[in-house]
């Protein structure tokens, strides 16, 4: 099966007063029809850069894409005209972002927004238009979507305007969903409603989705595949239940070790130490090594920037204190052949 997308060593910079910025840098991997991808890591390792550079909204200056490639169906979006590329925005991929109020235009309604994108993608009329809107807010749960249409976004609820989120974004029909931590301003509950609507319109519609977020248990929950960035580098690939089951990068164990979990009263939530390292000061070598429980005076970790290879049938990490696959016998099999399937590197 070919992936639907594809990032190839995308590498993209800023151009700041204090010099450039590698926001992002030689990331690669795939995501395959009908597959949900995670994207996982800390706030400010370069996971809504990446989203962003796919659909080639960054502003450019101050940003500049240094190398790589996007390939969507095996095109690549980064040669587009950027007539062509309005196109692809929406039609062919679409984007759900963080917070919808600031998403929403506050002097339109809900309905003309929907409108605006249905008819700039497909060939129909006002009318036609509004009621494939109406359509898509049914689809995504919204009651009495007929009234709603009419209703300006300061008018509903957080979860509403999610919801009208996901309803623009998918009335075009999508192969991709890009979700940029959909559920963070939402309370619990309507997480757990977003993001049961959003794997049952998949399954309904065959799409694909790359969502990302800092909340392993939405990952464990919806992804297929996770991607853990830091840093501005993927530092591990793995099939959602590989991953869960036996991390092998430093900084995954790491988050895993400090998910809150039952049973634990009384007890310190574990921490990784350090902080996050400053963009415009990334250490040298592994990025990860200045807070690495596995370094211990290790020259090769503070000198040498670490590969991501292959560890294991489907599993990779960069990291100096892991074999290589080549050299390391499978000791047991595949998980879920869909959850395994496609690599980060291709």
């Amino acid at each position: 099966m070919q992936p639907l997308l594809e990032l190839r060593n995308l590498t993209v910079a800023f151009d700041t007063e204090r010099g450039q910025i590698r926001a992002v840098q030689e990331v690669s991997l795939s995501v395959y029809p009908q597959q949900t991808l995670a994207l996982v890591g800390e706030s400010g390792c370069g996971k809504s850069v990446t989203a962003l550079s796919i659909l080639r909204l960054i502003p450019s200056p101050p940003s500049r894409v240094l190398g790589g490639q996007v390939l969507l169906e095996g095109r690549n979006l980064l040669d587009l005209p950027e007539k062509q590329m309005q196109s692809v925005r929406g039609k062919d991929i679409a984007m759900i972002f963080q917070e919808p109020m600031t998403s929403l235009n506050p002097v339109f309604t809900v309905g003309e927004q929907i409108v605006e994108a249905v008819r700039l993608h497909q060939n129909v009329n006002t009318k036609q238009a509004y009621e494939i809107a109406e359509q898509s807010m049914r689809d995504v749960g919204i009651a009495d979507p007929d009234k709603r249409l009419h209703e300006y976004p300061h008018r509903l609820s957080g979860g509403m305007r999610q919801r009208v989120m996901i309803a623009m974004a998918l009335s075009c029909q999508p192969k991709l969903l890009i979700a940029d931590e959909p559920t963070t301003a939402l309370d619990v509950t309507i997480q757990a409603q977003i993001l049961e609507l959003l794997r049952a319109l998949q399954q309904q519609r065959g799409m694909s989705i790359l969502l990302i977020t800092h909340d392993l248990g939405v990952v464990a929950e919806n992804a297929d595949a996770v991607a853990v960035m830091y840093a501005s580098r993927i530092v591990e690939y793995a099939s959602v239940y590989d991953l869960f089951d036996a991390p092998q990068h430093p900084y995954t164990q790491g988050l895993l070790r400090a998910v809150p979990r039952l049973g634990a009263v009384g007890q310190r939530l574990a921490a990784i130490p350090g902080t996050v390292p400053n963009p415009a000061r990334f250490p040298s070598g592994c990025k990860f090594h200045p807070r690495c429980p596995k370094m211990n005076g290790d020259p090769a970790c503070a000198g040498v920037e670490p590969a991501l290879r292959q560890i294991e049938q489907g599993h990779w990490a960069s990291c100096h204190h892991l074999p290589d696959f080549a050299n390391k016998p499978i000791t047991r099999p595949a998980t879920d052949a869909k959850r395994a399937e496609g690599s980060a590197v291709s």
